[in-house]
């Protein structure tokens, strides 16, 4: 398919607004040539997650960037970063990694970018509005902007995400389009396990499971608890992009382009359901465990995605008591770490022995003191990464499992 240009689309091409918006536009326009896009449309935000440094090849393009003059033309966060810039002193790897990372991080600032350093940017300022066109990377954001926020993304990865940030625009196509939004695969839960308090632990199995039955495939979840919340479904959202690729899915009742089976599924069939017994869930959740109940532990490691307000009230309504033997992490972002600054949580938090951690994650940088022991988290996208990152076995829980597993320094049930 020939790729239509408009005449602005033309003047970026040529120059008008500098060499690094021309040369954004020469990727872009590529990258809309591979994937068939009939034409560029203008993006209204950028989400950035190529300031987590892997190599050499990042600072050579974005520096190169920074030199040409380059700017960004639309609102755009970044993601994790390789570095704690306010908690510098966590970082316990080496120092010319630490050096080049935090490099990279102040170079993506030097283009324009606002240093939000968080996987979970729909919790701050930029939260994007329903059906806004936007260029997000990091997959836990990219699923939470077209699921529960009804704005429209790709799965952009390192670069071009950039280059849509520079040139203002995006391919039109994938779902970005109305027709590609369509479920296709119904996911349907048939009662949950009655011991299961509150929507959590339903939430990362149904997103664990249709992680793994739909690949890239849109999924439509029915049977979800009605009263699941915004972090529920930033669980379910961040596992089944872990567990698969999923970029987008439909809760009925919940998301807002599904407000019955018939409007996600756009009239159509699904090609494939699935269907999800309490059984079936009791195991979904054991499989992201990979020890048994009793295991000692070294550390748990909450806040992937990162923690927000309401997740963190919750947890100090838990931290009554003897505090924790082993450490306790939690990543978040700046933004909410300014929101414990103002409520006086923060003192609170440290006298518990929380270790809150920023601008990183804990399963992508070299900060958990102790990797002797297994490590329990209540993230099933944290259970689903670390064991090929962090090479350490890894227990789930709920928050209040964790909680307790803290305080005993080896895994129980609350």
């Amino acid at each position: 398919m020939a790729l239509a240009l408009s005449p602005s689309d033309q003047a970026l091409l040529a120059g008008e607004a500098g060499p690094a918006a021309a040369f954004a536009m020469r990727l872009l326009v590529r990258f809309a040539q591979a994937v068939e896009a009939p034409g560029l449309i203008p993006c209204a935000r950028a989400h950035i997650d190529g300031c987590l440094y892997h190599g050499p090849v990042s600072l050579d393009f974005v520096e190169r960037l920074v030199a040409m003059g380059g700017r960004v033309a639309v609102p755009t966060s970044l993601n994790v970063g390789s570095v704690d810039l306010i908690h510098p002193e966590l970082f316990r790897g080496e120092d010319e990694l630490r050096a080049a990372g935090e490099r990279l991080m102040r170079a993506h600032e030097a283009l324009g970018c606002v240093p939000t350093f968080t996987c979970a940017p729909y919790q701050t300022l930029f939260r994007p509005a329903f059906g806004e066109q936007l260029a997000w990377a990091e997959s836990n954001a990219i699923v939470f902007a077209n699921s529960v926020l009804g704005a429209r993304t790709n799965r952009y990865g390192d670069f071009i995400d950039l280059a849509c940030a520079l040139a203002g625009r995006v391919p039109d196509w994938g779902l970005h389009r109305t027709e590609n939004r369509r479920a296709r695969v119904h996911v349907a839960l048939e009662g949950l396990p009655p011991e299961w308090d509150g929507a959590a632990l339903a939430c990362i199995a149904a997103g664990h499971a249709a992680g793994r039955a739909c690949g890239g495939l849109v999924p439509v979840i029915t049977g979800l608890p009605a009263g699941a919340g915004e972090d529920d479904l930033k669980a379910l959202g961040a596992v089944a992009a872990a567990a698969g690729a999923v970029a987008m899915f439909h809760a009925v009742g919940l998301t807002p382009e599904a407000p019955t089976l018939d409007a996600a599924l756009q009239g159509a069939p699904p090609e494939r359901v699935v269907t999800l017994r309490p059984d079936d869930l009791r195991r979904v959740v054991r499989e992201l465990s990979t020890v048994p109940e009793g295991t000692r532990l070294s550390a748990v490691a909450l806040g992937t995605p990162h923690f927000s307000l309401a997740e963190f009230a919750a947890l100090l309504g838990l931290l009554d008591g003897p505090r924790p033997r082993i450490d306790l992490y939690v990543n978040t972002s700046r933004h909410v770490l300014a929101e414990l600054a103002a409520r006086g949580w923060e003192p609170r938090l440290a006298a518990a022995g929380v270790t809150l951690v920023v601008d990183t994650c804990t399963y992508v940088t070299s900060i958990i003191r102790d990797l002797g022991g297994a490590i329990m988290t209540n993230s099933g996208k944290w259970a689903y990464y670390a064991p090929g990152n962090l090479g350490v076995e890894v227990a789930f829980g709920s928050l209040a499992d964790c909680v307790a597993s803290a305080r005993a320094g080896r895994l129980v049930r609350a």
